[in-house]
């Protein structure tokens, strides 16, 4: 199955989420946060790089409980921006 190519707000809420989880992990391995989240190392480090840009909702759980973040607060970055009327 291939995937449609994202769009620019696609990738830049990618980058957002990511850029707020690698703040997020602080001075914490990859390796040990992926872990703890139950993921491979190299999935959060391409979600972290805006590579995976719309990880799936379990996904994103998973890593909030690990990293202690709020649902809300990653939702942020990972909600469509209405479009303008």
């Amino acid at each position: 199955m291939v995937r449609p190519p994202l769009t620019p707000e696609e990738r830049l809420r990618g980058e957002q989420l990511g850029a707020l989880l690698r703040q997020a992990r602080g001075e914490r391995s990859i390796v040990e946060v992926a872990a703890a989240a139950g993921m491979s190392a190299e999935t959060l480090r391409k979600i972290e790089t805006g590579r995976i840009a719309t990880p799936a909702f379990f996904t994103i759980a998973a890593l909030a409980g690990v990293l202690e973040v709020s649902l809300d607060r990653l939702a942020v970055h990972a909600t469509p921006m209405p479009a303008p009327t």
